[in-house]
């Protein structure tokens, strides 16, 4: 542990295990829960159990925090809300990969830097050519995210501060292009070239949807800042699975291309990254406002396996912050395209209202989070639901990079080697087939 960011309690945790006692030292950090650190156990012939690793700190970080019980969520300290009033998505990545706000001149050359490495290298076109057209966009987005260290050898000691911030820098800028890409691929439509003119989110929308048979259109102020704002909520969640599997990743020596398709890997199971599309699936199935009553019923049934996505949260026992902001989103969004009285988002408020007064829902602190309406904002906008995840994976590239970075910066940085309770067969004899 950092003695510049922790420092030890003078309380001791009491440990007796085996007719032994430990005394474990008691590290406080600047905000959350203490922390009781178990590394002299290694050694003592007993493991922690932890499955899930719900209870454990597996590292020390200064990048975001998470207060689950009132609703928190801070990046490098600064509270989310404030930012998505505020600040933009670029300077939010300044943020994280840097641990200070940028001035003016900072964000420029930031944002020029970044401007520089949008395009990816001519060959990858044909590396597309692969997959098949069908393929998933998540299944294609881990490949071709994996194979970026074929193509950028110059940036993979990762030893070399200079070698891990050009190889931060390509990731950030290159995850717009690879991203829609995938989404033309898979539709068939010829890859759009970035315009640099345009800002990092009203780029993404170009190389979406325009096509070279028309004038590049410039993009919609209010789609691009709903975008920007769902890049940004989705920039970094502290010590999540596929943050976790970079870390962990990483740990090995692994080079940073191969360690963010790692996480991208780990995003695109349902339980994480795929949530908002299974909102938006959940929504259609329910219908209509009329239908809320018995799905909401069948959601309180424990012999029922129906359960409402989009609310709950792992750590989050309160209100999701990041909800607030993607709800006024949402709103803007449908007013400006006309779909104010959208369906799915009329079934959505009404569900959030149940949720929120019924006492089924509030005894088990089952809140709305940031999916409940994010897959409704993109699915308005245009863009398919087997695309959501993609963009989340862009979206949360940033924080993966700055974890990973963090983590190689770190001289106490071993192999990350968990342990395990084993229930297996003891020492057997090996039996020749013959005999058995």
């Amino acid at each position: 542990m950092s003695e510049k960011s922790t420092q030890l309690s003078p309380e001791k945790a009491l440990l007796e295990a085996k007719g032994k006692n430990y005394k474990l030292p008691i590290y406080d950090g600047t905000l959350g829960p203490d922390v009781i650190d178990v590394r002299s156990l290694s050694g003592a012939g007993t493991f922690t159990y932890d499955p899930g690793f719900v209870s454990t700190a597996a590292c020390e970080s200064k990048i975001t925090f998470i207060d689950g019980e009132n609703g928190i969520l801070l990046y490098r300290g600064y509270p989310i809300s404030e930012l998505a009033a505020h600040s933009d998505y670029m300077e939010v990545c300044y943020l994280l990969m840097n641990g200070e706000l940028p001035n003016q001149t900072e964000k420029d050359t930031f944002i020029a830097t970044i401007k520089n490495h949008t395009m990816v290298h001519d060959q990858m076109a044909t590396f597309f050519k692969g997959f098949r057209r069908d393929a998933h966009p998540m299944a294609i987005m881990v490949g071709v995210v994996g194979a970026l260290s074929a193509f950028y050898h110059d940036s993979l000691d990762i030893k070399n501060p200079e070698h891990r911030e050009i190889a931060a820098f390509r990731l950030v800028a290159k995850m717009p292009t690879i991203a829609a890409m995938c989404y033309n691929y898979s539709i068939g439509l010829p890859f759009m070239f970035p315009l640099n003119r345009l800002s990092y989110a009203g780029n993404f929308i170009h190389m979406m949807f325009d096509t070279p048979c028309d004038e590049p259109r410039e993009p919609n102020p209010v789609i691009e800042k709903a975008m920007d704002r769902i890049f940004m909520l989705h920039a970094d969640h502290e010590q999540n699975a596929s943050t976790s599997t970079v870390r962990m990743a990483g740990s090995s020596g692994a080079n940073p291309f191969a360690c963010i398709a790692a996480g991208i890997a780990a995003l695109w199971g349902p339980a994480h990254g795929g949530a908002n599309e299974a909102v938006v699936n959940m929504l259609e199935d329910i219908g209509d406002v009329s239908n809320i009553p018995k799905y909401v019923a069948r959601a309180k049934d424990k012999d029922d396996d129906f359960r409402l996505m989009g609310f709950g949260h792992r750590v989050y026992k309160n209100y999701d912050p990041r909800a607030k902001v993607m709800r006024e989103t949402c709103h803007e969004v449908l007013k400006e395209l006309g779909n104010g009285n959208d369906r799915l988002f009329e079934t959505a408020l009404e569900l959030e209202r149940i949720a929120l007064e019924d006492e089924y829902f509030i005894a088990k602190k089952l809140y709305p989070n940031v999916d409940f309406y994010s897959g409704i904002i993109l699915r308005a906008i245009g863009i398919p639901s087997n695309m959501f995840t993609v963009i989340f994976a862009l979206s949360r590239c940033v924080g993966w990079i700055s974890h990973w970075n963090e983590m190689i910066g770190d001289p106490q940085l071993r192999i990350a080697r968990p342990r395990q309770l084993y229930t297996g067969p003891v020492q057997r004899e090996y039996v020749p087939i013959t005999k058995r």
